[in-house]
């Protein structure tokens, strides 16, 4: 059985009755400190968003199931608004392009261009230099296969317990 412990958290009166918390906490701010270079490497080295990196990479995944705006939009977690509104600029920029499915009209497919695969290339190669500059590098190999052991077993738990509300 685990011991609740309690800090004081700075400014007084609010106390934090657990380290799990704090060490929550570690996870997140360097889960978000991370993307946040990932994404600034992406837009300054290839010109590109990160949310656009991420619908290029899942088309490439997709293959030749092209996959709809609705299942891009739920993958990515944007409302159909902000999807469409994505995939209208990556079709401007010439990296997709849309088709409508077979038997349904109002179901739009999206498919990667030869501009958007060559983009792709691109941004696979700065994300990996990225990667391994300030997630790989700052760990020995035994810290990091043991940190990403760790995080697998954390997203299968998650996935139990969130079921089909994922």
């Amino acid at each position: 059985m685990s011991t609740v412990t309690e800090r004081t958290v700075s400014g007084g009166g609010t106390r934090v009755p657990d380290e799990v918390i704090h060490e929550f906490g570690a996870l997140l701010s360097a889960a978000a400190l991370l993307e946040r270079i990932a994404g600034r490497e992406l837009e300054r080295r290839c010109g590109i968003r990160h949310a656009v990196f991420e619908v290029l990479l899942r088309l490439s995944d997709a293959g030749a199931d092209c996959p709809d705006m609705g299942g891009l939009a739920g993958e990515l977690i944007l409302t159909s608004g902000g999807m469409t509104r994505l995939v209208d600029r990556m079709q401007e920029a010439g990296l997709v392009r849309r088709r409508a499915a077979a038997g349904d009209r109002r179901r739009h497919l999206v498919e990667l261009t030869d501009a958007g695969r060559a983009k792709l290339d691109e941004a696979l190669r700065v994300h990996a230099e990225t990667l391994r500059a300030h997630f790989a590098a700052p760990l020995t190999d035994d810290q990091r296969h043991h940190l990403v052991a760790a995080l697998r077993t954390l997203r299968t738990t998650a996935r139990k317990e969130l079921g089909d509300l994922r």
